[in-house]
């Protein structure tokens, strides 16, 4: 077994991953032992996480190496990894989405972009966490604002970062930033979705409490089960929003419209964030704002606007030809 003890809830079977996190489902009756070459498990509907997920040895850490001539201990976790996998697929999907007739690239460029793009998403993921979440904090600490292995990203400052990316690019390659925006927007969705997996890893941005049943319990978040609202955004901004945009990327001429993509990502996000928003618990530090709203709901609202009008812009010029 590597679940470290099972325990019960009213209604409820859980057992509790080696990190704290205790991840429940209903049960007819009461706990029941395995049985002897026999599993009785539970089927879930929808959403709902298997009871027996709780036997994968999910941990913040990928490894961890140990102190060695008074330097360390270093430890490599899921959320480094997890903008590590992001920067080379969304390199590795660029290089062949160049390939198609119309890029505003060329494979040479590429490689230059990809430094672009990842200091943006790093230094606006950082800067918009400071700014929009934490900047009282970081007034009276300011030089824990270079501590990026402490956490604290924020998702809206890395997309700003990587907006100002291209735009920098584009004035440096005398190429268009808005149709390498658009480029992007079609594998932004990629490392969104890599970036919730990590943060359900790590036990955190969890949900609001909730009576359903797949209602999680997080380390540091209370006894009561919460939403998995992690995976929910993973669902939404990263495999929904990828299928829409490679569908529109592969299976039609969006790409000659120059920022249409990008219009259909700022919109499609926005939405998606704004629903998950209702279940995920804002952040302590901030809580709800005056409006009623999440800081992560408000950051948002701009975005769909922003997403409007370039879609209107984009349908309303002529499009591209191919060999743009």
């Amino acid at each position: 077994m590597l679940w470290s003890r099972r325990e019960s809830l009213p209604g409820r079977s859980c057992r509790c991953l080696p990190t704290g996190v205790l991840v429940c489902a209903p049960y007819d009756g009461g706990c029941r032992e395995r049985q002897a070459g026999k599993r009785r498990g539970v089927l879930l509907n929808g959403l709902q996480i298997a009871v027996d997920f709780a036997a994968l040895p999910l941990r913040p850490d990928v490894f961890t190496i140990p102190e060695i001539g008074g330097y360390g201990p270093f430890a490599l976790r899921w959320y480094s990894l997890s903008y590590i996998f992001a920067i080379l697929g969304g390199w590795w999907l660029l290089a062949k989405m160049i390939t198609r007739p119309g890029s505003p690239m060329t494979a040479a460029q590429l490689d230059s972009f990809i430094t672009w793009a990842t200091f943006g998403v790093i230094l606006g993921g950082r800067l918009g966490y400071v700014i929009f979440y934490n900047p009282a904090q970081y007034l009276a600490n300011p030089l824990e604002v270079f501590k990026v292995w402490d956490g604290g990203m924020s998702s809206h400052g890395g997309i700003a970062g990587v907006i100002l990316g291209c735009i920098g690019f584009g004035i440096a390659n005398k190429v268009s930033g808005l149709r390498t925006l658009d480029y992007v927007a079609t594998v932004a969705p990629l490392g969104l979705g890599l970036g919730r997996l990590a943060n359900f890893v790590n036990g955190e941005l969890w949900g609001r409490p909730t009576g359903t049943d797949w209602g999680v319990i997080f380390p540091g978040a209370g006894p009561e089960p919460r939403y998995p609202s992690q995976l929910f955004e993973f669902a939404l901004e990263g495999v929904l929003l990828f299928s829409i945009m490679t569908m529109l990327f592969w299976g039609t001429n969006a790409r000659l419209r120059p920022g249409l993509l990008a219009g259909v990502f700022g919109v499609a996000y926005g939405i998606s964030r704004v629903i998950v928003e209702n279940f995920r618990e804002p952040d302590r530090q901030i809580g709800f704002l005056s409006t009623g709203l999440t800081m992560g709901q408000t950051l948002t609202l701009p975005m769909i606007v922003a997403g409007l009008l370039l879609i209107l812009y984009a349908l309303r010029r002529p499009r591209l030809p191919a060999t743009a």
